[in-house]
């Protein structure tokens, strides 16, 4: 310990001499330290933290998909529930949840809330407890229950202040009232975040009989949880069984085309498996810059040991072993990479904040991490692992070092050895580099294509304000009445040019209704309707296309004249024109739905006639693709609440005129989400820019140290070489030559860096989609463009060095010796 100390003392003093490689060390650890600190503790909290949950270990998502028809998952309706929950034997109970958007008036302004409906099951089955009141339970079930509600805790604690005065409160829920009984306690919301939940008999719709018995109207997420004894694979087993025997049952109701499977996962994993691919990969990107930092560190400390190389001859002469010299080299290693765990430390409460926010992006379980306190021993862990590997990287004396390094020596020897060690530590820089600036380049190109491509209708001067149809105590009429005269009036405001009305907003509502509905066209039958095409359905105003500048390519508009108990007619794209009537002209054709869910969600049967064709346009994707659209007229089929307004001036110099003017027509009207169409497609491409900023920071940074670690390598092997290129120069070598070596050199090495990322980075990408996750490759350009950015970044770095060794005075570095 005596001789430790001593030894940490003469480290201190060393150091104290060589300020500048000190804080390099430091500063380059302290970064890698720092990355690698905060996303462990992001990774632990998101996907190693126990759910809430009692015994969450017990708790199963049951998952029902139909590949066929490119639905991930279907959810269940009532009669699949009631047959799983009769024959599934592995299970205690299965609980429900529908997630479905209420209007809520009674707690503060009136406005749109997402909340779950439950059956008297659910919170039984989940295992959580209320904080305040009291949960729903069998009590609550039935059609003669009292509507009832439970609050979610972060709705309660930051919408509402955590007032235990909001306990028995009666509120408005779309057309029904609920009595407030409870506020659950915190937990990991799933599958939707929510503002409350609430039983079944405040949803109208979950008691109607097209809910009840339609076994093709699913909207409906269940959880089970296993039975004693029982394991998730015997489940799985059993339920696999079970739905096999459900669909050649009711072979009408599962189409052979759509492949209809079932499946179970435990509800943890099914809760972080969005955020799963991104942290791992996060985590790997940190993993590499920790890589980049050790090498350049490690690069720097064997520099530095060369030239102490004299000093340390002489020791070894004077009797130190090598079990000594190594405690030596330890010693500094020691100090230098726990200054860089101190200081990494300190900045990771920041690097978390900012990731933490990117992925709360991708998992709720983000939203209330805190730093945890593990992160203390993780960067403790990285320090000791850096300063062993660092310590055991310089070659070390022996006692005849007199023969081996000239103790009378000044000057500075590099052998072949440590030269290539040098440059094996740079070619590992900039390998993990390349594999961090591929990535970075493959986020920015799908980033720049998004941001390329062209909507087909206007977007910066169209405000898209969310005025929800509000039925209660309102007949059809009254709610067709009120979205008329909002028209009229918005209309008489200056600067307005034209006010509709429709469904969705483009890509912010974008799935609301699936991936559409089956539909067939007059000459057009299929033997089977589910083999039917499939169509997004829209109800919008008259007066809509021209709101957004979508062009008409046939026949008419939507008039005031198609409203309800009129001629039933539609508008279709042109995809569909081209599609189910090549060389035909489509107007006055005649379209009806054929999807069995239609009848569920009221959307009539019968033919319609297609009086109009636009021109294609995609308001799901932003990178737009081909699909299937067919108009309704508004008043003909009531849905949604969007009101788009196109304005000359300011769009958002509107909103207050467009609240006064909804709360004039109707006080306990909500009117939420007011943005520019441009602005909404920059909301969702949000997490795209984000993405490409955290990657392309970690590439950043990654680029930045090798360059460093370039750079130091060359300088070093020119203060080795200077006696060289002055016996170069003076037999008559041009000091071009010598430049061009130099960089050359430089170039070689980025070149095997470039290489050896190519290839690591492929294997490494095989060995986690074999494991782990599916891998995406970078394309072309990607690749191309971070060997072009780390050839150029290599030969930047070359030019100091290189200048360098071409200015080198020739008498002086004859006399260096």
């Amino acid at each position: 310990m005596t001789d430790m100390l001593r030894d940490f003392k003469f480290a201190f003093r060393s150091l104290a001499r060589a300020k500048g490689l000190a804080i390099a060390v430091v500063l380059t650890l302290a970064l890698g330290i720092g990355a690698n600190s905060a996303i462990f503790s992001i990774v632990r909290g998101v996907l190693l933290r126990p759910l809430t949950n009692r015994d969450e270990s017990r708790l199963i998502y049951i998952r029902q998909s139909a590949a066929g028809i490119g639905t991930e998952n279907a959810t269940f309706s009532v009669p699949e529930i009631h047959d799983l929950r009769e024959r599934v034997k592995s299970l205690t109970s299965l609980g429900e949840f529908s997630t479905i958007t209420f209007t809520m008036v009674g707690l503060g302004e009136p406005r749109q809330i997402r909340a779950g409906v439950v059956d008297g099951h659910y919170f039984e089955v989940m295992g959580l407890h209320a904080v305040a009141g009291r949960l729903l339970n069998a009590s609550d079930d039935g059609p003669a229950a009292t509507g009832a509600a439970v609050l979610t805790n972060r709705f309660w604690t930051t919408g509402l202040k955590s007032d235990p005065a909001v306990l028995g409160k009666t509120i408005r829920l779309g057309t029904r009232t609920a009595i407030i009984v409870g506020v659950l306690e915190p937990s990991d919301p799933y599958p939707a975040e929510t503002e409350l939940i609430a039983n079944v008999v405040t949803s109208p719709h979950h008691l109607s009989a097209t809910m009840v018995t339609g076994r093709e109207h699913r909207m409906t997420e269940i959880f089970g949880r296993l039975a004693p004894g029982s394991d998730l694979e015997a489940a799985r087993t059993e339920l696999r069984a079970v739905h096999s025997a459900i669909i050649k049952e009711h072979p009408e109701a599962y189409s052979p085309k759509a492949d209809f499977r079932i499946d179970a996962v435990q509800l943890r994993d099914q809760i972080t498996s969005n955020a799963r691919t991104v942290l791992l990969v996060l985590l790997a990107a940190s993993g590499l810059v920790f890589l980049i930092a050790c090498s350049n560190v490690a690069n720097l400390i064997l520099a530095r040991t060369v030239r102490r190389e004299g000093e340390l001859a002489v020791r070894a002469a004077l009797g130190a072993g090598a079990g000594m010299l190594r405690r030596t080299v330890l010693a500094e290693s020691l100090l230098l990479c726990g200054s860089g765990a101190l200081l990494g430390i300190a900045l990771a409460p920041m690097m978390f904040s900012v990731l933490a926010r990117y992925a709360s992006r991708f998992s709720v379980r983000a939203l209330d991490l805190t730093l945890d306190s593990n992160v203390l021993w993780v960067g403790a862990g990285l320090a000791l692992l850096a300063s062993v590997l660092i310590a055991y990287v310089p070659r070390l004396p022996s006692a005849d070092a007199s023969r081996g390094f000239g103790l009378t020596s000044a000057g500075v020897r590099i052998t072949g050895a440590t030269k290539r060690r040098l440059q094996v530590f740079a070619v590992i820089q900039i390998a993990a580099s390349f594999v961090l600036l591929a990535g970075a380049g493959m986020l920015l190109g799908t980033l720049m294509t998004l941001q390329a491509a062209q909507p087909g209708f206007e977007t910066r001067s169209v405000l898209a304000v969310n005025v929800p149809v509000m039925s209660f105590g309102r007949t059809p009429e009254q709610i067709r009445g009120f979205y008329r005269q909002l028209q009229e009036r918005l209309m008489s405001v200056a600067g307005v040019e034209r006010v509709a009305v429709g469904s969705t907003v483009p890509w912010r509502d974008a799935g609301g209704l699936g991936n559409g509905f089956a539909f067939s066209v007059e000459g057009r039958k299929t033997d089977n309707p589910q083999d039917d095409p499939r169509a997004r359905l829209r109800s919008v105003s008259p007066g809509f296309f021209a709101a957004l500048g979508i062009p008409l390519v046939a026949g008419r508009d939507f008039t005031d004249a198609d409203r309800d108990g009129g001629e039933r007619v539609v508008i279709i794209n042109a995809r569909i024109a081209s599609q189910l009537f090549p060389g035909q002209d489509p107007v006055n054709r005649h379209l009806m739905w054929t999807d069995g869910i239609a009848k569920f969600i009221g959307l009539n049967t019968e033919p319609r006639r297609i009086v109009g064709v636009v021109a294609d346009v995609d308001d799901e994707r932003i990178n737009p693709a081909p699909a299937m659209t067919v108009y309704h007229p508004f008043e003909q089929e009531l849905a949604g609440g969007r009101v788009f307004i196109h304005v000359r001036n300011d769009p958002y110099a509107l909103v207050p005129v467009v609240s006064r003017m909804v709360h004039d027509l109707a006080a306990d009207q909500p009117v939420e989400r007011a943005a520019t169409l441009d602005d909404v497609r920059a909301e969702v491409l949000a997490p795209e820019r984000l993405n490409t900023l955290v990657f392309g920071g970690f590439a950043a940074v990654a680029l930045a140290i090798s360059i460093v670690g370039v750079a130091g390598v060359l300088a070093f092997s020119v203060s080795a070489r200077t006696r060289e290129f002055g016996v170069r120069l003076a037999v008559g070598s041009q000091r071009g030559r010598l430049l061009a070596g130099v960089l050359a050199e430089g170039l070689v090495m980025a070149a095997i860096g470039v290489a050896a990322g190519g290839i690591g980075g492929f294997v490494l990408a095989r060995v986690i989609g074999s494991y782990l996750l599916p891998v995406q490759f970078p394309g072309f350009l990607p690749i191309v463009g971070a060997a072009f950015v780390l050839l150029v970044a290599a030969t930047l770095a070359s030019l100091l060095p290189a200048a360098r060794a071409a200015r080198v005075d020739v008498m002086q570095a004859l006399r260096s010796e």
